[in-house]
């Protein structure tokens, strides 16, 4: 079963079946967009992945993926010829049969500092948008989702999230490469998550309004975003560049998130961990060796940036929708 067929499949039967009829042309247009360049050269990749039942699969401490023996070392570098094909890597870490992929971010920080402060996902369906190559897609399956659904338009990430589709084949975890304002407002979702996504939106309060449209009553919202320091009326919005990202727009203090949320119609508002990114959390690695948060501070004052803003901080909130 192709990757289409089976999100269709998920779908049949649950209050979401609606959503078929709208999905299927947008995924249709974009399977043809993606027969060139780059999306080639992956879908060929893929194919030289090995045909291996994984012996376990372990997604609720990490994403790890064991054989029921090593590979040889002429296999295993094939395999990691591979998959470095495929960077940068910029979100996990993972291990496939024995590789161990050292992604820049160390998402599995975020997801426990993330996890303890959430509803249980047991047997909701879950929506995260933003999902990147899904790395906490699989941490949520692990968490024993009925449904869990990424969005991200990005081709590498849906690439990259497909190499670990693979060994998963009929499990209920699908990636759709769509943003936000293709997701029809069906309020399905138990839980919606949006983390590293809010300050790249040109139209924040919008964006807010997009969230809520994908969670039913009562659904809960994990938004993690980059703030500032301030009182409820603060908002940074930086020049050209911040930390050499040209789509950074509003970084708000926490006081004005709340206030955001709140405006938007969300209840049961709850600010449930602050840190400040560390070169430890995002570095350059063999995996992804562009430059990294390290090149991006101030090499005299690391709590700024290079441009002079506020180092990131980052805030999790979580939320309910009426």
């Amino acid at each position: 079963m192709n990757w289409k067929s089976a999100i269709y499949q998920a779908l049949i039967d649950t209050d979401m079946e609606p959503w078929i009829a709208h999905l299927m042309p947008q995924l249709e247009a974009w399977e043809n967009s993606a027969r060139r360049g780059d999306s080639t050269k992956w879908q060929q990749q893929l194919k030289q992945l090995p045909d291996i039942t994984p012996a376990s699969v372990e997604l609720k401490a990490s994403v790890s993926f064991d054989a029921d023996e090593a590979l040889s070392s002429g296999h295993r570098s094939h395999v990691k010829n591979v998959l470095k094909q495929f960077m940068p890597w910029r979100k996990g870490p993972f291990s496939l049969f024995g590789i161990d992929i050292d992604t820049e971010w160390r998402s599995d920080w975020k997801w426990d500092r993330v996890v303890q402060h959430i509803e249980t996902l047991e047997g909701r369906k879950v929506l995260d948008v933003g999902c990147g190559s899904g790395y906490h897609l699989f941490r949520m399956l692990g968490e024993k989702a009925e449904l869990v659904v990424g969005i991200d338009p990005t081709e590498l990430f849906f690439y990259q999230f497909s190499i670990f589709k693979k060994y998963l084949s009929n499990s209920p975890i699908h990636y759709l490469p769509l943003g936000i304002e293709d997701m029809p407002s069906e309020n399905r979702f138990d839980t919606v998550f949006s983390m590293g996504v809010l300050y790249h939106r040109r139209d924040p309060i919008e964006f807010l309004y997009q969230l809520k449209n994908q969670l039913r009553s009562g659904g809960q919202l994990v938004l993690e975003t980059i703030v500032v320091n301030g009182d409820i009326d603060t908002v940074l919005m930086p020049g050209e560049r911040y930390a050499q990202m040209r789509n950074v727009w509003f970084l708000p203090s926490n006081l004005a998130l709340k206030q955001w949320l709140e405006r938007v119609g969300f209840i049961d508002i709850k600010l449930v961990d602050e840190s400040i990114t560390t070169c430890e959390e995002q570095r350059a690695t063999e995996w992804m060796t562009n430059h990294s948060l390290a090149d991006f501070l101030d090499p005299n004052d690391i709590s700024l940036t290079i441009e002079g803003y506020p180092a990131p901080t980052r805030s999790v909130f979580t939320a309910k929708k009426k």
